[in-house]
């Protein structure tokens, strides 16, 4: 059932419902790779409110591409929505994929925040990846879209430093 995104479309990759979502109500498996993965967009029902809202994913696992070996992460998404949320159940499928994707830690943190933006065309997003050791050095990867709207309350992400988190 997935397809790949299309990379130039506006914020909803795939809907047919009123609410954009199409994956909601039936079996969908995990796509092969995020590359694969359907990210879906749902109207924002407070568009006109400046909010965060927070996905926190503790148990992110990818593939080392040199190794082969499963790599960890605890992943933490703010965004600011404008007009449209990312639906959940699309998201989680999404970040699944990366399962068996093969990359380094930098890449796949900015791959789903890059795909994040694609989607929904928020106001503001940063991702905070906490990457667990590999070698014995945890990779931690941060990046935001731009400075945070003013006025804005951005709760601090609540992963400590490294110290067997």
């Amino acid at each position: 059932m997935s397809t790949k995104a299309p990379k130039s479309k506006a914020p909803t990759s795939r809907g047919s419902d009123a609410s954009g979502a199409t994956m909601l109500g039936v079996q969908t498996g995990l796509p092969a790779s995020p590359d694969e993965a359907v990210l879906e967009a749902v109207p924002n029902p407070h568009p006109d409110t400046l909010y965060v809202a927070r996905f926190a994913v503790p148990e992110f696992t990818s593939i080392c591409p040199v190794t082969g070996q499963p790599d960890f992460a605890h992943i933490v998404i703010d965004y600011v929505p404008d007009q449209y949320l990312v639906e959940s159940k699309s998201f989680k499928l999404f970040m699944g994929s990366f399962r068996n994707h093969g990359a380094f830690h930098e890449d796949c943190t900015l791959m789903a925040a890059k795909r994040l933006i694609e989607c929904m065309k928020p106001k503001w997003l940063r991702i905070g990846g906490y990457w667990y050791p590999r070698g014995g050095i945890p990779i931690d990867v941060f990046w935001q879209s731009s400075e945070p709207p003013e006025g804005l309350f951005i709760p601090d992400q609540g992963v400590p430093p490294y110290r067997g988190r």
